[in-house]
């Protein structure tokens, strides 16, 4: 539902308002718990401690079963784990990184671990048809890792009613109204964290929900959406087909354990340029710093008018320093000491937690959390896709810009612009092909559509014919289609590179392209998005050596892990 709520304000500040720039308010409807959000409330400072105290001395199976029973009212607790069929988790992203960190940090033995992983939810990973391959690794044998952080407006517990709002919402499937991409980079020198507005126009693929065997046919819509086709499977999916990144997991944590973690860390510093009061999420906060925590973080996340223009844009700002400045606490050496804190963390950190199978145990997410504690503070990059508005109250990729930042994260491109020059690679390579041009058979296949551009067509034709004559005699396309945003020649055995390399001097594709892989049957090219025109590949692309000075462009708005000093603008018509 479309809300026209102006508070009265345009006409004194005469600033548009996010209702008139046609943004959804449907996130905001009812009263979030809290008064005037001018303080914590009940999800205070004594959260986590309560979930402790209401799990004490369980362990086990029998532990399971109290957990389950936990009485919602508690904080930070969740209602019966009643699963019909599998319990969409109430999410929100905030709390990732905390819950990655310090899951592991309850040692408690092999019972409470087991207890702990009963509380976890499990969901399958990518419910689409066109999953792409994972990352190849570097020369070093090192692999890059995405993470697909998820925040959705589901009301359906009684508990994220209190916190998230309208109960008249509690049936309707929930839409992913936060998404961000981790990317940890393949040495774990730096991290990217990309955000996408929720409002982003989309090809949703066909996927297939792995509960009810329902069969949702591709479609265009708002990103959001694609939570509604089967589950979180169905947003990774979309997130691929957008981007052309390999997902390896996905993430999704709830409203309650935003205020519990915040809790246990004593609060996160955040700054606003001006006073701010947003009565839709109830964020009261004076100008300059404060320390929030409980239901004011909550409230924090949730602000999208009282910030920027109103949008759903500096929503994903103030939510970017957010993260910088929690990570910020735990890594200058905030103490989580009290075992009963620690308990209750664990409780409300796992019962809120919704993950992919190949998370799916605590164990998986303390390697996971140890290595991600890896990178530096200042080598962590918070960006938001680029974009630009469009008709029918879409956000839509700027073209030049969100193909940029994408690819930086594919070729595993620090977003800072701060990666060292790498000496060349070691392997062997041979000085000659292996067998004459006319003796290699070479597969190509156009890869030049994606959900941001429609493909080219007879690309493959045109390419197989251009290495017919330069002598590759048995070289064909193949019409199966295909989405690949970057240009790659992959091989299958080692005695195949001199032919990969061959047919890449040929067309101009530079060397970095050609890449080992195990699902290639013979020299293969994918004309990817990047090459959507010409017979030989473009040399703005990187005919040489890798340039090293990329990062991510202007309109990203690139928050660094480090920066302390970033204070959020208030929209004036919320300035009080």
């Amino acid at each position: 539902m479309r809300q026209n709520d102006t508070h009265g304000r345009r006409a004194r500040h005469g600033t548009p308002t996010a209702a008139e720039r046609g943004w959804d308010d449907s996130l905001y409807e009812g009263e979030p718990h809290g008064g005037d959000g001018s303080g914590p409330g009940p999800g205070g400072s004594g959260a986590a401690a309560d979930v402790s105290a209401g799990s004490a001395g369980s362990s086990g199976s029998d532990g399971a079963r109290d957990a389950a029973d936990a009485d919602p009212a508690e904080e930070g607790a969740r209602p019966s784990r009643k699963r019909p069929k599998r319990k969409r988790r109430v999410l929100r992203w905030s709390a990732s990184i905390l819950a990655l960190l310090i899951v592991g940090t309850a040692g408690a033995g092999y019972l409470y671990y087991r207890h702990l992983n009963g509380n976890l939810g499990k969901d399958q990973l990518n419910l689409g048809e066109r999953k792409l391959d994972k990352s190849d690794p570097n020369a070093e044998g090192q692999t890059p890792m995405n993470i697909l952080l998820l925040g959705s407006d589901s009301r359906g517990s009684e508990e994220n009613i209190k916190l998230g709002g309208s109960r008249a919402d509690r049936d309707r499937p929930p839409l992913a109204d936060v998404q961000m991409l981790l990317h940890v980079s393949a040495d774990r020198s730096n991290m990217s964290v990309v955000s996408v507005p929720r409002d982003t126009k989309a090809t949703i693929p066909k996927c297939t929900d792995p509960d009810d065997g329902k069969v949702y046919p591709e479609t265009t819509d708002k990103i959001n959406t694609s939570l509604q086709h089967g589950g979180p499977g169905c947003t990774v999916a979309t997130w691929e087909e957008m981007t052309g990144i390999p997902v390896d997991h996905f993430m999704m944590i709830d409203f309650a354990g935003v205020v519990s973690m915040a809790d246990a860390v004593g609060g996160v510093p955040v700054c606003v340029k001006e006073n701010v009061h947003d009565p839709k999420s109830h964020l009261k906060l004076k100008k300059g710093s404060s320390t929030i925590k409980g239901e004011q973080a909550l409230q924090w996340l949730r602000t999208r008018h009282g910030f920027g223009d109103g949008t759903d844009i500096g929503r994903a700002k103030a939510q970017h320093m957010y993260m910088n400045a929690m990570v910020r606490q735990l890594k200058a050496g905030t103490k989580l000491t009290d075992p009963g804190q620690l308990r209750g963390l664990a409780e409300a950190a796992t019962k809120a937690l919704t993950v992919d199978e190949g998370i799916g145990s605590v164990k998986k997410l303390y390697d996971l959390g140890n290595d991600l504690k890896r990178v530096p503070t200042k080598r962590i990059t918070m960006a938001t896709m680029p974009w630009e508005y469009g008709p029918n109250n879409y956000v839509l990729p700027k073209k030049d810009d969100a193909d940029e930042i994408f690819s930086l994260v594919r070729n595993d491109i620090a977003l800072d612009g701060k990666d060292k020059k790498k000496p060349p690679k070691k392997s062997p390579e041979p000085t000659d092909p292996s067998r004459p041009k006319a003796q290699i058979p070479v597969r190509v296949m156009n890869g030049t559509g994606s959900s941001l551009q429609a493909p080219v067509t007879g690309r493959a034709g045109v390419i197989a014919e251009t290495l017919g004559q330069q002598g590759f005699d048995q070289a064909t396309a193949d019409q199966t289609p295909k989405s690949q945003a970057d240009t790659t020649i992959t091989y299958a055995q080692a005695g195949q590179r001199g032919d990969a390399l061959a047919v890449a001097k040929a067309l101009g594709v530079p060397e970095r392209l050609v890449k080992h892989s195990s699902a290639a049957q013979e020299v293969t090219l994918v004309i990817g998005s990047d090459w959507r025109e010409g017979s030989a590949y473009p040399k703005s692309r990187g005919g040489g050596e890798e340039k090293r000075d990329r990062k991510a462009p202007e309109s990203a708005d690139a928050l660094k892990g480090d920066d302390d000093s970033a204070c959020m603008d208030v929209n004036p018509n919320y300035v009080w």
